[in-house]
């Protein structure tokens, strides 16, 4: 039986629109919005040329009744009023759906089991001017290739408090988190065990001083477990 299309998927999306003067479904919008953008558009203008240069053949493949896609003023406003949250969270799912599902000898699914990476970038083309880009953490699944869900580190917080936020949308049980040193945090740690899962944190090669302190603090506890077990009975 076939899965879900990506267009069915995005009904699910709330519609932050008024019910007067709507004139294009919204799962046929942010579906135009998602295609443009794998074909490599940026902005509004792209999104809405994409479009019409497609036509109505697309229009009516995509669900628009009316056979004639958005102009780029109708999609900057509602892009500026739509819960990237919500919508990130629709795509998650979507891409969930299509990956391999087969259960291992112990019932639980291979897709439950993947790893999950955490990582923490600039978006690019979001820095405008002087005005900084915009930082994300997302949460990355090596298995389809594809960020499952990213939530934007605001000026006040950090890449860590963004990864706490990560485990609150998306489910770690009986998965592996994957990610630098930086994640490497007590209360970050805690929520993934709480949430029955594990987490693999990492020193990379540009972080020499954090592997001298590693290496001494295991070393500590290596020189610590030898002399106990010497003056042991």
């Amino acid at each position: 039986m076939p899965g879900r299309s990506l267009i069915e998927f995005l009904a699910e999306v709330p519609d932050p629109r008024s019910r007067h003067g709507r004139r294009h479904p919204l799962a046929a919008i942010l579906a135009l919005i998602v295609l443009a953008m794998l074909r490599g558009c940026k902005g509004p203008v792209a999104i809405a040329q994409f479009g019409r240069d497609y036509g109505v053949a697309l229009a009516h493949a995509l669900g628009f009744t009316r056979g004639k896609t958005p102009a780029a003023s109708c999609l900057s406003t509602l892009l500026r009023r739509l819960d990237p949250v919500q919508f990130e969270a629709v795509l998650s799912r979507w891409i969930q759906s299509r990956t391999p599902d087969a259960a291992t000898p112990d019932g639980i699914s291979a897709t439950q089991k993947e790893p999950i990476s955490f990582d923490g970038k600039t978006l690019r083309g979001s820095r405008d001017g002087e005005v900084p880009g915009q930082h994300l953490v997302a949460a990355y699944a090596p298995l389809v290739e594809a960020v499952l869900v990213q939530v934007r580190v605001d000026a006040k917080t950090n890449e860590h408090k963004a990864a706490l936020e990560l485990l609150g949308i998306l489910p770690v049980k009986n998965r592996i988190v994957i990610g630098d040193a930086l994640f490497c945090q007590r209360d970050l740690c805690q929520e993934i065990i709480d949430q029955e899962g594990d987490y693999i944190f990492f020193v990379k090669d540009n972080q020499p001083g954090l592997q001298v302190d590693k290496a001494a603090g295991f070393g500590f506890e290596t020189a610590a477990q030898s002399i106990a077990a010497a003056f042991s009975p």
